[in-house]
């Protein structure tokens, strides 16, 4: 699943007419990064999310075809309905098992291939969840969570843990989201300290390619990064 339902507010007012996904950057939108590294890694389908001006999105992308790929759309109110309220809305289209989720705003080169030999170990240790986590970029020095012996928690015990920023790519079990409810408004954070507290998140560290595109100038430098090199 890819996450494509922001508003953007802080790449206003380039996303005033354009949903953030859709920003061209190296030459193409990023999303469409994603979605060729998904069909190069071997996925068929792919469900996204939509709200702010998602017919763009849909008139853009259609079924998924041009890209190897079979894309399923899950719509959204207007204002959207946050991460974990997106996947729930998008469960039915998801099906039972674990399942990749990667943020629209986001371009990195971490290897999606990868996700399926992670969530046949996360079955077998009965994790709900796994987080691609990075290095703190300037903008988010604090991190989110602490990283120790492949295992990842909200604060910093054991002592060696070290505290990272999610990359936004992420693979989940249905199994986390079960207590919300479709159509309302839920964050992810919450749903992860959780099921931190009981010992059932795994991370991983990756010190690769990892662009938040929060901001105008952001976009720009990645942009500036892939022109004329891919």
């Amino acid at each position: 699943m890819i996450l494509a339902a922001g508003r953007g507010e802080r790449l206003r007012p380039l996303t005033d007419a354009c949903p953030k996904p859709l920003l061209m950057v190296g030459g193409k939108p990023l999303i469409v990064w994603h979605l060729e590294r998904l069909a190069r890694a071997g996925y068929s389908e792919v469900v996204i999310n939509h709200a702010h001006l998602g017919q763009m999105l849909i008139d853009a992308l259609g079924d998924g075809r041009a890209y190897g790929l079979r894309i399923l759309w899950s719509a959204e109110p207007p204002g959207a309905l946050e991460t974990a309220g997106g996947i729930v809305q998008a469960l039915p289209l998801l099906g039972e098992q674990s399942f990749l989720v990667i943020n629209g705003d986001i371009y990195c080169d971490w290897d999606f291939a990868a996700a399926a030999g992670i969530a046949a170990q996360m079955h077998g240790h009965g994790d709900l969840a796994h987080l691609v986590m990075v290095p703190n970029p300037r903008q988010h020095l604090a991190g989110d969570f602490c990283l120790a012996a492949g295992r990842l928690g909200a604060d910093s015990s054991p002592r060696e843990a070290e505290r990272l920023t999610f990359s936004g790519i992420g693979i989940y079990q249905p199994a986390l989201f079960g207590a919300l409810v479709p159509g309302q408004r839920a964050k992810l954070a919450p749903l992860l300290v959780a099921a931190m507290q009981e010992g059932k998140v795994s991370g991983e560290r990756y010190a690769g390619r990892w662009h938040d595109i929060g901001t105008a100038e952001r976009l720009a430098s990645l942009d500036a990064e892939l022109g004329g090199s891919l």
